[in-house]
């Protein structure tokens, strides 16, 4: 074999150092087999290059909460979630699940206290009275806060500070004679006019806020429909004068006067 031939033999030659061809891009020559390129020489795989050694940053949970309430009052429970408040806090996802299980229940610590902020009013010591009381207590509070409606329509979250309301109201009821079973279900009823009440005022504050020139409910009702709906046509021009022209409080006390009324034809149920 002569000189030129064996020069063309070794080019052909696979490098044994690298595994590869003499001048393979993305592995120079000397480097270890399974070194890859970018890492240095000794640095053990699985380490990322140029990141910190050490334990993972120490989150304040009281930072954790504060952010994440300030998001659901500025922007609504759908923009919360764990990795919205990691990235707001300079962190990881997984960091914030060192202290809450999931999203729920960061929901449930940026409710916790809510309640606490406003005193306890005096109550009436009549049971009635005190009943009413409670409830109109529970649709102010609600009504300075109503990011709380958001989450608590998610069910079963709710604020600890808050079930002192939900104990009067099942006390009075059944001092009032119902039963427990028709106190608790005094109890939802009063809930759902409250919840439903403060729901309809946000809409109607937002609907006023951003008017549109369609016609909604009642303007969409016209002389048109006079045959088919002959009451609505005729107080429709008035309808929002006379949805909002009521006391909560009033109405509050007819919901309970019709509860116990019921409660005291002497069902058992």
């Amino acid at each position: 074999m002569s000189g030129t031939e064996k020069t063309e033999k070794t080019k052909k030659m696979k490098n044994p150092v690298t595994g590869g061809k003499p001048g393979t891009p993305g592995q120079p020559a000397g480097r270890p087999v399974g070194q890859p390129a970018g890492r240095p020489v000794g640095q053990p795989a699985g380490r990322p290059v140029g990141r910190p050694v050490g334990r993972p940053r120490r989150l304040d949970p009281e930072v954790m909460v504060a952010t994440a309430r300030r998001i659901v009052e500025e922007e609504g429970v759908a923009a919360l979630s764990m990795r919205r408040v990691a990235k707001e806090l300079g962190s990881t996802p997984m960091a914030l699940y060192h202290y809450v299980r999931d999203k729920d229940e960061l929901l449930m610590l940026t409710l916790s206290g809510t309640a606490a902020a406003f005193p306890r009013p005096e109550l009436p010591e009549d049971p009635r009275e005190r009943l009413v009381a409670v409830a109109a207590h529970m649709h102010d509070i609600i009504g300075r806060i109503p990011w709380v409606l958001d989450i608590l329509a998610l069910g079963e979250l709710t604020d600890r500070n808050a079930l002192w309301m939900v104990e009067e109201i099942i006390d009075c009821a059944l001092a009032c004679g119902l039963s427990p079973a028709r106190s608790v279900r005094a109890y939802r009823t009063i809930w759902s006019y409250v919840y439903g009440d403060l729901v309809f005022r946000r809409a109607a504050a937002r609907r006023a806020e951003n008017p549109s020139r369609r016609e909604f409910f009642p303007e969409m009702v016209t002389e048109k429909d006079a045959a088919e709906l002959p009451r609505l046509t005729e107080v429709k021009d008035r309808w929002r004068e006379y949805a909002a022209d009521y006391e909560t409080v009033e109405e509050l006390d007819a919901i309970v006067d019709g509860l116990l009324r019921r409660g005291s034809r002497g069902a058992k149920a």
